[in-house]
């Protein structure tokens, strides 16, 4: 089974990854990708830099960044192939530890559903 869990920050927050960290991240990403576990990551340039597309009313909008409303933002993610939603949340767990106690991150863990899951939830 595939699942998403998506990194949500503050992205006010003032904090920027240490070398450190980016180092054991990458540590991190090679065992599990090594493992089969990780299939696709990375991190997301600030709202700033993001546009909204939106439709309401069967018409369609754009809005650029930055989104004075957003204070906790999706600034990652992380593709997993796991046996069970619990296998999903014990690697996302691996991938917090490595922050250390400085950060506050948190990780939304959600189950990828194929197009016939899609169609057959109709």
């Amino acid at each position: 089974m595939r699942f998403l869990s998506m990194v949500r920050i503050n992205e006010n927050s003032g904090l920027q990854p240490s070398p450190q960290l980016m180092a054991d991240m990458g540590k991190l990403m090679e065992e599990m990708t090594r493992e089969g576990k990780l299939i696709n990551t990375a991190g997301l340039v600030p709202t700033a830099q993001g546009t909204r597309v939106r439709l309401s009313g069967g018409k369609l909008s754009v809005k650029d960044g930055p989104f004075t409303e957003a204070k906790e933002v999706i600034g990652g993610y992380a593709l997993l192939e796991a046996a069970s939603k619990e296998e999903a949340i014990e690697l996302t767990k691996r991938f917090l530890r490595v922050h250390g106690d400085e950060w506050t991150v948190e990780c939304e863990v959600r189950q990828l559903m194929t197009h016939e899951e899609c169609v057959a939830q109709q």
